[in-house]
């Protein structure tokens, strides 16, 4: 059985304000990917990403065609995940509890936090422009995730770009930072992101486009850098 028709085979109980109290504990597993099979971890995501899509006021085809894109479902699966999307938006539930509950589980596990998030910014530009709301919704998540307002900015400028196009931001370092420690941000973060990381830790498979793009940002960022510092190029 597909985890989509598992999921609505116990929609209640998963999108329950008090459904945590009843959800096995965590299984082990690589630290960028959640537990094998762990339906309380997709159900949790599946409910951000459909209150996510609810978050500017109105829920677009192109919002459900995105979500639908991001899970990678398989096409014999589509009802399912539009009837599971529609399940998640509806429930009472609001999304910090989604958030909390995520946080709670993977809380030890900042690079899958850091792919949820990947993953609604993804969904939240969808309908080409991220609204204020949605913004704030990001913004909110992000800090139940326990992530800095920096790091923030950082996962935000490398989806849509620093405000002006600033590679510091992308990297989440200080103008100010020496290029040390900017190295040092840069290959943390790319062996955090990398997209055969990604690949090899079994992460799901949603992941593995954003991660592309996201490594492609941050590797664009630390060569402008390095230009712009007159650094001669070389492997690092």
């Amino acid at each position: 059985m597909s985890i989509w028709k598992r999921l609505l085979d116990s929609a209640q109980r998963v999108f329950d304000p008090h459904s945590d109290d009843d959800l096995p504990e965590r299984e082990g597993g690589e630290m960028c990917a959640p537990a094998p099979h762990d339906v309380g971890f997709t159900a949790a995501v599946v409910g951000l990403g459909a209150k996510l899509a609810k978050a500017d006021g109105e829920v677009t085809d192109s919002e459900v065609a995105v979500f639908s894109q991001v899970f990678r479902a398989a096409p014999e699966d589509a009802a399912s995940v539009r009837r599971v999307f529609n399940i998640a938006r509806q429930t009472v539930r609001g999304y910090e509890g989604y958030a909390s509950r995520i946080a709670r589980r993977y809380g030890d596990r900042p690079c899958l936090l850091e792919g949820v998030l990947d993953g609604l910014f993804y969904i939240a530009g969808a309908d080409g422009v991220v609204t204020l709301d949605e913004m704030l919704y990001l913004q909110r998540v992000s800090s139940i995730f326990g992530f800095s307002d920096a790091d923030f900015r950082r996962i935000k400028a490398s989806h849509l770009g620093a405000q002006p196009d600033d590679p510091y931001e992308i990297l989440g370092v200080a103008h100010t930072a020496d290029f040390n420690t900017i190295r040092v941000a840069y290959r943390k973060l790319m062996a955090d992101n990398h997209p055969d990381r990604v690949v090899t830790n079994g992460a799901p498979r949603e992941f593995e486009h954003r991660a592309h793009e996201k490594a492609a940002a941050i590797t664009g960022a630390y060569a402008k850098i390095r230009a712009e510092r007159g650094m001669l190029m070389r492997a690092d």
